[in-house]
């Protein structure tokens, strides 16, 4: 074990699942089913939050819900009449039932009936700063997010925000997929105003199990100090791309090959 370098080890599994053939099977597939950024962002958005439980069913969800989107979710969003909203109703995974879903459609719309891209919505507040800081953005967002009036209250729970000392790991998740660019195909590097050096690690369970084998956890409770801590070692890694380790640490730990 003398010679064990975790970097080493580290970049050749980031190697290994950050290839196409790692989409089929995981949730950031249903973003990839489309070429309209609009319907990327949108159904990203969507994907990452209903990224809860077994990813065949997530994925199973999420094209149910294209489907009910008449295959177009920018298009259905903007131009839907009251009537064609109960197309909706009836959907739900898990705890996300429609209720959820309708005030997600109307925040969409509100938001692209302003911006041209979701990314603005992570930068309320910062716009002229020079530097985006990423904690303040999630909270900023979460604000945004239901500025609307008469939101549901229950569906503030499906919006998670560093102030709430949660990881945020769906919205990272999301972030990331949005954000990080490479040769891979994997992510999408869409957004350009948001840096990838400056994302958080998303820290799920198969993530958090093998970070803390190699030492790059070492916080007792699971909370947004423990996202934090997480990604600051990943970046004396690769301070320019840390969370490219998620595939390594998410890889090792659904195939288990610790």
């Amino acid at each position: 074990m003398a010679d064990f370098n975790i970097k080493d080890f580290l970049d050749k599994k980031v190697e290994q699942y950050n290839q196409p053939n790692f989409i089929p099977n995981d949730p950031i597939c249903i973003p990839h089913r489309f070429q309209k950024k609009e319907d990327v962002e949108i159904m990203g958005f969507i994907a990452a939050i209903l990224a809860w439980g077994q990813r065949k069913t997530i994925i199973n969800k999420c094209t149910e819900l294209i489907e009910r989107m008449d295959g177009s979710p920018h298009d259905f969003i903007m131009n839907h009449q009251e009537v064609d909203l109960k197309q909706l109703l009836g959907f739900k995974h898990r705890t996300f039932n429609d209720t959820d879903l309708l005030y997600f459609i109307q925040f969409f719309r509100y938001h692209y009936n302003h911006f041209s891209s979701l990314e603005d919505a992570f930068l309320i507040g910062q716009e002229n700063t020079g530097t985006v800081v990423l904690e303040k953005s999630l909270d900023e967002f979460k604000n945004y997010f239901f500025s609307l009036p008469d939101y549901p209250l229950r569906t503030r729970k499906h919006i998670s925000s560093p102030i709430q000392k949660s990881t945020v790991k769906r919205i990272n998740m999301f972030l990331r997929w949005m954000v990080r660019h490479d040769d891979k195909g994997v992510d999408f590097g869409i957004w350009s105003r948001l840096n990838q050096k400056d994302l958080i690690c998303p820290c799920d369970l198969h993530v958090e199990r093998v970070a803390r084998k190699f030492g790059l956890i070492t916080l007792d409770k699971v909370n947004w100090k423990t996202a934090l801590e997480l990604t600051e070692n990943l970046r004396k890694l690769d301070s320019l791309d840390p969370v490219k380790y998620d595939f390594a640490l998410f890889g090792l730990g659904v195939e288990r090959e610790l």
